[in-house]
């Protein structure tokens, strides 16, 4: 059995590793935090995703300290199996919405009235490499569907000196695209806003937007989201699946694109 001192000593030791992990969560998480306002690409993902394992191993941590002074410890044991409850549930579903993913992440074959190809950010004035993926597939889908009008959606970013609309645009003009068929729109800073937007702009050129069927051009973890938007904009819509460029990329933005879509559903 544990003197006193003994039980002392191992909470003294339990409180200083604590205390340690934390400092350095900190640190890493405030790097990780410059870096993301430095505006690194992706550095948005990795902070939160820094952040929020810290929080974890944090919280468990100060919870094994507690539970070294037998005052708290029953109520250190409790606490523990509530977030050990709540991590299994939060990671269900996690899993769930995974599968959600994965399930639209395909292009459909359908006779469609448009494609509308969602922005995804510039480099330079020019599209980033996950942009250029989803063009690419765009003139994929065109070549082999005939002279389906392409909508450009994406506005002015943070930064840019002209519109995502614009570059891609000029992005696909270059790649032999019939100027005609590249319908822009240039307003939209959010997923919603490209897909109202582009409905109303197809609504001008006179499609009947209730006997319409879209498709939407994004990357493969986007889709599922994407068409849950579109379905509430009272569009039925189709997905077109662009390559994500890389496993990191991928992981990255599937991870996010989890979270998206539980605020999506339940917010």
């Amino acid at each position: 059995m544990k003197t006193c001192s003994g039980k002392s000593r191992a909470a003294g030791k339990r409180l200083i590793a604590t205390i340690i992990f934390s400092t350095l969560a900190v640190i890493v998480s405030g790097f990780s935090y410059l870096l993301m306002i430095s505006r690194v690409p992706n550095m948005h993902i990795i902070f939160y995703l820094v952040l929020g394992i810290s929080a974890i191993i944090v919280a468990f941590m100060a919870l094994w300290t507690l539970g070294a002074h037998d005052k708290y410890n029953r109520l250190a044991k409790i606490l523990r199996r509530c977030c050990v409850i709540c991590l299994a549930v939060g990671l269900s579903g996690f899993l769930v919405l995974q599968g959600l993913i994965l399930s639209s992440a395909r292009t459909e074959d359908a006779e469609v009235d448009a494609l509308i190809v969602l922005g995804a950010g510039l480099r330079n004035s020019a599209p980033s490499l996950v942009l250029r993926t989803r063009l690419n597939a765009a003139i994929r889908y065109q070549e082999e569907r005939g002279d389906v009008p392409i909508i450009v959606s994406g506005g002015l970013g943070q930064g840019e000196t002209i519109t995502e609309a614009e570059a891609m645009f000029r992005y696909l003009s270059a790649r032999g695209v019939d100027e005609n068929l590249i319908w822009k729109e240039g307003e939209s800073t959010s997923t919603f806003e490209n897909l109202t937007y582009s409905l109303a702009i197809m609504e001008e050129k006179g499609i009947d937007l209730e006997n319409a069927t879209v498709a939407i051009v994004s990357n493969e973890f986007h889709l599922y989201r994407a068409k849950l938007i579109a379905g509430k904009a009272g569009v039925e819509a189709v997905g077109v699946a662009a390559e994500t460029p890389g496993t990191y990329l991928k992981f990255l933005y599937s991870f996010r694109e989890a979270f998206a879509i539980a605020s999506e559903v339940f917010l």
